[in-house]
């Protein structure tokens, strides 16, 4: 991807500028990427009847691929807020039941599966959770909430100072029932690191988009490749963060490189010589 600026172009966006991959500033006063989503609140692509279940048949449906997974880390300024490591994707994950044995309630909870947006829940004590699901905040057996795809435990994967066990539980259960226009998060997983953390910018508008973007998004494509991402708000990070987990890292690469070879093309036949 060498040293140069480069562009990304994907959704409904036309071409957006983002971040030399070495962290170097662009010449030229260019807008970066990190514009306000505005397809949806709510991107969990879960069922819609959570109980009862048959979590065998999805199981077979929602295998996950840990070589798939894309190494990630979130940067607001010089700050590391959020990191996905090549240990925690080895680290693997769970079955729903085995899940249960390692959970203490306030616990982050992520399920993932290939092809699917990840879930996160919080565990809220005797077998249950709590979790944004279909515009809904609501309360189940974690067996269920999972829909038989496989899960880990995430408190650490945000850097920021967890509050108490017990406010976090408080946190969520407060907001069960919520649902539509009470809503304060686009996904599960603003919803739940807000239960965790109780910062604002995970709530949508938490954030003035205004001036240079804050935050960066480090995409570790390979061993030696890396490319960065600029986002005026965490909340339109996460919203890309959570797109590129469904589709996947091959995907991915793939998107990166068909859009550099296409702005490689315009610019030789812009300056031919």
């Amino acid at each position: 991807m060498g040293n140069q600026v480069e562009k990304l172009t994907h959704l409904s966006y036309a071409e957006v500028p983002t971040a030399d991959p070495n962290g170097f500033d662009p010449e030229d006063d260019c807008p970066r990427i990190g514009v306000s989503y505005i397809f949806s609140n709510d991107d969990d692509d879960q069922d819609d009847n959570l109980e009862g279940t048959d979590r065998e048949a999805n199981e077979e449906d929602h295998q996950s691929d840990m070589g798939n997974e894309l190494e990630c880390a979130i940067y607001y300024r010089e700050e590391c807020v959020y990191e996905r490591s090549l240990t925690l994707i080895e680290m693997g994950t769970h079955s729903p039941e085995n899940l249960l044995n390692k959970c203490k309630p306030g616990d982050l909870i992520e399920f993932v599966a290939n092809g699917h947006y990840p879930h996160w829940a919080v565990y809220v004590g005797d077998f249950q959770v709590v979790h944004l699901h279909r515009a809904e905040v609501r309360n189940n057996f974690l067996t269920d909430a999972s829909q038989g795809k496989r899960g880990r435990i995430v408190n650490d994967i945000y850097k920021f100072r967890p509050l108490n066990p017990d406010v976090v539980v408080q946190n969520a259960m407060e907001q069960v029932g919520a649902k539509d226009r009470e809503l304060n998060w686009r996904n599960s997983e603003c919803f739940a690191a807000w239960c965790k953390f109780g910062k604002r910018e995970f709530k949508i508008g938490g954030e003035i988009r205004i001036g240079k973007q804050p935050y960066r998004m480090k995409l570790q494509l390979s061993e030696k490749r890396s490319h960065v991402l600029e986002f005026q708000s965490l909340e339109d990070l996460i919203m890309e963060k959570r797109r590129n987990d469904q589709i996947g890292k091959v995907a991915v690469v793939q998107e990166l490189s068909n859009h550099l070879n296409c702005t490689d093309d315009t610019k030789n036949e812009q300056d031919p010589n």
